[in-house]
C-alpha cells in the first residue's frame, strides 16, 4: 500500500485521492476505533483553514466521527497549533486540522494531534494507517447511537488569549509598531485582534479569505508585499504567517527578511538572558545554516541537531529538556508555552525579544551571520548508499579538512528525482563555490 503519511499528515489535492471525501469518512471512523482500542476518550476536536474545499472535508470528517459513535467538536477557522491546544485542553482523543498549511489553494490535507496536543509518532501514524488499509469500518452493533457533534464557541477568542499568555509578566509591547501578513488563512482569524490588544500599532494584510486566495502572492512563502510595508508603515517589525500559522517569516525595520534561524537566534538570546532557556540549549534540524552553530556557540549555548521534521526537533528537544527549537522554514517551538510549533507564538515572541534586548531587529538579526551555501544538483543513474562510494567520501573528507570546522558539507539524493543534492556552508563563497563543484564532480563520474 502507497504510505499515506507524509513529513506533515496527509496531504495533496483536494477531491482527489487521499484528499477526498470517501478518506473523510474512513478517517473519522478509524480515529474513533483507534480510541476505543487505546482507551481514549472518542472525541475529535476539528479545525480548518480557509481553503473552499475545507467545509466538505470537515464535513466528511465529522460525519465518519459521528456515524462511529465518537463526538466531534468543532473549532470552524483557526491555526493548527490551535486544534492541538484544544485537543489537550478538552482532553480529546485526537485534533484533527483540516489544511495543506503553506502550500497553494487546490491543495488541502488532514494534520493529526494526540489527546496531549502532540503531532503522531511513527508507530501511531503506522497503526493508523494499518487500519486505514481495511474495509470502512461501520458501528459493531447495529443500534449503536451516533455521536454528538457541537461547536467550540468563541475558539478563535479563546486561543487568541491563551497565547496572550505567553506575555504574562514581561514588558509591554505597546510601543511597537508592527506590520502582520496572515497569508489570507487561518491566521486571519486570530492574530488582527491578538496583535492589536498587544502591540501599539497594528497594520494589517491579507486577512480576507475568500477560500482560494490562500497563500496567493503573501504569506511566509512571498513576504515582498511584507516588506514594502513595513518600510511605508514605519514599523518595527513584519511578521507573516502561513496558510495554517504554525511558521512564521519576520522583516525587520528595513524590510530585510530574517531567516528563521536567525529568528531562533534572538529568541535563544532572550531566554538565555532571562535565565529561562532550559539545559542552555536550543535544537534545529541538518538544514539549519552554519551560522546558527557559531552564533549559538559565541553565547555558550549548546547546539542540538536533528533530522529534517517539526516532529523530530520536538522529540529531541523533549529528549534533552530543551525548551527551544525549530527549523530555518519557520517553525518554531517554544515548549514552555505550547506542545507544537506556532508562528503567532513565535511573533510574540520576538517582539517581547525586542523589548527585552532593548535593540532594533535589524541589529538583533546581526547576532548570526548568514555563512554562504551552495546547493547543486547532479542527476544521477542510481542510488546507491552513498557511504559505499569511496572516492566521494575522499573529497568529502578533503572539503572537510578544508573548512576546518567553520563550514560543513551535506551530501545526500533527492527522496522524489533521480538527483544527487551537493550542499556545501563556509564563510568564504567563491571558496564555497569551489568546494561544491569538486565534490560534483565526483558524484557526475561516479554515478551520473
Amino acid at each position: 500500500m502507497t504510505r499515506l503519511f507524509g513529513t506533515d499528515g496527509i496531504r495533496g489535492i483536494a477531491n482527489e485521492h487521499p484528499i477526498t471525501v470517501e478518506m473523510g469518512l474512513h478517517l473519522g471512523r478509524t480515529l474513533v476505533l483507534f480510541c476505543r482500542k487505546h482507551g481514549l476518550r472518542p472525541a475529535i476536536v476539528i479545525g480548518r483553514d480557509t481553503r473552499q474545499s475545507g467545509t466538505m472535508l470537515e464535513q466528511a470528517l465529522s460525519a465518519g466521527i459521528l456515524s462511529a459513535g465518537g463526538d466531534v467538536c468543532a473549532t470552524g477557522v483557526l491555526p493548527t497549533p490551535g486544534v492541538a491546544y484544544f485537543a489537550r485542553h478538552l482532553k480529546a482523543g485526537f485534533g484533527v486540522v483540516i489544511s495543506a498549511s503553506h502550500n497553494p489553494y487546490p491543495y488541502n490535507g488532514f494534520k493529526i494531534f494526540s489527546d496531549q496536543g502532540l503531532k503522531l509518532s511513527d508507530d501511531e501514524e503506522a497503526e493508523i494507517e494499518e487500519l486505514l488499509a481495511e474495509p470502512p469500518q461501520y458501528p459493531p452493533q447495529k443500534t449503536a447511537s451516533p455521536g454528538w457533534y457541537r461547536q467550540a464557541l468563541r475558539a478563535q477568542n479563546r486561543y487568541g488569549r491563551f497565547l496572550e499568555t505567553s506575555l504574562a509578566g514581561g514588558p509591554s509591547l505597546k510601543h511597537l509598531s508592527v506590520v502582520i501578513d496572515c497569508a489570507n488563512g487561518a491566521a486571519s482569524s486570530v492574530a488582527p485582534a491578538l496583535f492589536k490588544r498587544v502591540a501599539g500599532r497594528v497594520h494589517v494584510l491579507h486577512a480576507a479569505p475568500d477560500g482560494i486566495n490562500i497563500n496567493q502572492g503573501c504569506g511566509s512563502q512571498h513576504p515582498e508585499t511584507l516588506c514594502r510595508a513595513v518600510v511605508e508603515q514605519g514599523a518595527d517589525a513584519g511578521l507573516a504567517f502561513d496558510g495554517d500559522a504554525d511558521r512564521l517569516i519576520a522583516v525587520d525595520e528595513n524590510g530585510a527578511v530574517l531567516s528563521g534561524d536567525q529568528t531562533l537566534t534572538v529568541c535563544a538570546e532572550m531566554l538565555q538572558r532571562q535565565g529561562a532557556l532550559a539545559g542552555n540549549s536550543v535544537v534545529s534540524t541538518i538544514m539549519s545554516n552554519c551560522g546558527l552553530q557559531s552564533a549559538l556557540q559565541a553565547m555558550g549555548i549548546r547546539h542540538v541537531t536533528t533530522s529534517v521534521g517539526d516532529r523530530q526537533v520536538l522529540a529531541a528537544m523533549m529528549a534533552e529538556g530543551a525548551v527551544l527549537g525549530g527549523e530555518d522554514s519557520g517553525h518554531m517551538i517554544f515548549l514552555s508555552h505550547h506542545s507544537t510549533g506556532d508562528g503567532i507564538l513565535s511573533g510574540l515572541q520576538l517582539l517581547k525579544a525586542m523589548t527585552l534586548l532593548a535593540a532594533p531587529l535589524s541589529s538583533l538579526a546581526k547576532r548570526m551571520r548568514i555563512f554562504p551555501q551552495i546547493l547543486l544538483n547532479v542527476p544521477v543513474r542510481a542510488k546507491p548508499d552513498l557511504k559505499t562510494l569511496a572516492p566521494l567520501q575522499d573529497v568529502v573528507a578533503e572539503v572537510e579538512g578544508d573548512l576546518n570546522g567553520r563550514g560543513r558539507v551535506l551530501v545526500r539524493y533527492s527522496g522524489t528525482e533521480p538527483l544527487c543534492r551537493v550542499m556545501v556552508e563556509g564563510e568564504e563563497e567563491k571558496a564555497v563555490e569551489d568546494y561544491a563543484h569538486r565534490i560534483a564532480r565526483v558524484v557526475q563520474t561516479v554515478l551520473g
